[in-house]
């Protein structure tokens, strides 16, 4: 399993990017891919997800109305639209994923995904 972030760069506060992870060498539809996060000196945070096979979608709180993940599976793609940016928003943002059905804690939050890509720098400037 591939994993490719792209779409990241420097934006100033209220503006908008928007992410891509194209994903190969698994079957899409099978696996949950998330967005996760990693600011400077703090934890790993599992920002969004998405049930491929289902279409459950998880987001967490600081960014629900802001952010919006969507799939294209027959391209084995995932997005995150991302609008009115905040300076905390600037991150390391991965896409990881893991071969399962249902979007859980365990993944959403606990980040117990299997495959990981090497992620895309999001900067948000005031």
């Amino acid at each position: 399993v591939q994993l490719v972030e792209s779409g990241g760069g420097l934006v100033q506060a209220g503006g908008s990017l928007r992410l891509t992870c194209a994903a190969s060498g698994l079957t899409f539809g099978d696996y949950v891919v998330g967005w996760v996060r990693q600011a400077p000196g703090r934890e790993r945070e599992g920002v969004s997800g998405i049930s491929n096979g289902r279409g459950s979608i998880y987001y967490v709180d600081s960014v629900q109305g802001r952010f919006t993940i969507t799939s294209n599976n027959p391209a084995n793609t995932v997005y995150l639209q991302m609008n009115n940016l905040k300076t905390e928003d600037t991150a390391v943002y991965n896409c990881p994923a893991v071969l399962a059905h249902y979007i859980t804690n365990r993944y959403c939050v606990q980040l117990q995904y299997d495959s990981w890509g090497q992620g895309t720098q999001v900067t948000v400037s005031s």
